[in-house]
């Protein structure tokens, strides 16, 4: 187990590295165009402008000045804004960090108790909800299609490939049916945050978390009697209240602030993913210091199907639309609300329904590599554009 710590702090610490390299290759050119031709035409001279004629249009030539002209213009990001990128381009490092550290030293997190745990989650949607207007979600109604397939990833393909590695990783029933129970429950809240980081459609990331947060009520009870022989009861009204109180009220609090609050909210918005990322951080920890010491007797044999179902899931969730015709910003939201489970709540149903301790390990160290893998796609993502697909 301490093996697999060691790998994913390592895969995250050379997944961020990348990230702050990334932005220099696409900004070589710029600044030599810049030196060749000021935007003073005093400043230009004669030979450079004959030079530029010899490839570009006096018209092209205008524009090109033009842009350049905007371009130096363009104000230097401020300092906050700068720290606040940096420490956002490190959320796989900070992820894998602190569960790691949970695992060791499991009484620091102790303090984070369930009502910390449902203010934590509610603060995180606060942060996306300020990010997004009603249009936002009536783009979303307008095509509706991706919320149905999405919904498909979370309650057909994920459970089935839960049972399938389960079975070829030949886990004992324990821990096949709290694989098989990660793969059944709802997508993740932590998926938003991911999302927006990764300049996916946050909405859209917003409505599938909701669509499958509701769908739970009876999926999760259905997939968990047809494919483990088990009834796991659920509370339908507790998952109504939860959602309601930690999904929808934070969301639309975000929006009315963003719509009548909206100068604060701007000078706020910089601060907004690193409270996302710290919240997330504090909720993975939580939930990993509740299981420890099973996590660490598990050993690397439980650790490689679980990760397989999270990067399976993601890549699965991003070729299929993009085979289908959809949109790179439709499809990384769908990779990572594929990938990204509440294994948080799986962990619950495991410790409420199952009487085998050993059920409830897979989704604790779920909550690890599902964070891990959302925070890898979200920080490459970053900083790989996306180009106009009109």
């Amino acid at each position: 187990m301490k093996t697999a710590i060691y790998l994913a702090v390592a895969a995250a610490c050379a997944c961020s590295a990348s990230a702050f390299v990334a932005p220099s290759q696409g900004m070589v050119s710029r600044p030599l165009v810049r030196q060749a031709v000021s935007v003073k035409p005093a400043e230009t001279s004669p030979q450079m402008i004959l030079g530029l004629k010899k490839w570009s249009s006096p018209a092209k030539l205008q524009k090109n000045v033009l842009d350049m002209s905007s371009a130096a213009a363009e104000p230097e990001p401020s300092a906050l804004k700068k720290l606040s990128s940096n420490f956002v381009n490190m959320f796989p490092v900070w992820t894998a960090l602190s569960a790691s550290l949970a695992l060791v030293k499991p009484e620091l997190f102790t303090w984070f108790t369930t009502g910390y745990f449902t203010a934590a989650l509610g603060l995180l949607m606060l942060c996306m909800g300020i990010t997004l207007s009603p249009k936002d979600f009536a783009d979303v109604a307008a095509q509706p299609v991706p919320v149905g397939l999405g919904f498909l990833f979370c309650y057909g393909m994920m459970p089935l490939l839960a049972l399938g590695l389960g079975k070829g990783f030949s886990l004992s029933p324990e821990l096949l049916a709290g694989l098989v129970l990660v793969g059944s429950v709802n997508g993740g809240q932590a998926s938003n945050l991911c999302t927006y980081i990764a300049k996916g459609n946050v909405a859209l990331s917003v409505t599938m978390t909701t669509a499958t947060t509701i769908g739970a009520i009876f999926m999760t009870p259905l997939l968990s009697k047809y494919l483990l022989g088990t009834i796991v009861p659920i509370d339908a009204l507790g998952i109504a209240k939860s959602t309601i109180q930690v999904v929808l009220a934070p969301i639309v609090g975000g929006m009315l602030l963003n719509k009548y609050a909206n100068k604060a909210v701007t000078t706020f918005l910089p601060l907004s993913p690193v409270i996302g990322v710290i919240s997330t951080i504090l909720l993975v920890s939580s939930a990993v210091a509740q299981c420890a010491q099973p996590i660490l007797d598990a050993g690397l044999g439980l650790q490689w199907p679980i990760i397989a179902l999270h990067v399976l899931g993601g890549l699965v969730g991003y070729f299929v639309p993009k085979a289908l015709q959809f949109d790179e910003v439709t499809a990384r939201t769908m990779a990572i609300e594929t990938s990204m489970k509440s294994s948080a709540f799986g962990f619950l149903l495991a410790k409420l329904h199952f009487a085998q301790y050993a059920a409830r390990v897979p989704s604790a160290v779920s909550v690890v590599w599902m964070a891990v893998t959302g925070a890898t796609m979200a920080v490459i993502w970053r900083f790989i554009p996306v180009k106009d697909e009109k």
